[in-house]
């Protein structure tokens, strides 16, 4: 085998490894942009952020979607999913005249 040989195979397996890092961050980039709102844990009564364990099962914090956390209280957001779309509050917003 000659060295010109090895050189292709080295091209070759360099460029199939550079090709499945671009898959792997195409995945990635895809799997990070969900319709889904930004979540985090909080208490419903004070809007304390707390830590996630406290959502789960018999935890005293609830999810609240979208907004940001200030001074270790949620704002921005809603305790309803389904008001929030992803990157803050949105969703249509309508008025009826008088």
């Amino acid at each position: 085998m000659d060295s010109s040989s090895t050189n292709q195979r080295r091209m070759r397996s360099g460029a199939v490894a550079l090709g499945g890092m671009g898959l792997l961050a195409a995945t990635l980039v895809a799997c990070g942009s969900s319709d889904e709102p930004d979540r985090r844990c909080a208490s419903r009564s004070t809007l304390d952020h707390l830590n996630s364990k406290e959502c789960k099962t018999g935890g005293t914090g609830a999810y609240y979607y979208g907004g940001r956390v200030s001074n270790g209280k949620v704002t921005g957001g809603s305790f309803d999913k389904s008001a929030v779309t992803r990157g803050g509050i949105g969703g249509h917003s309508s008025s009826s005249g008088g």
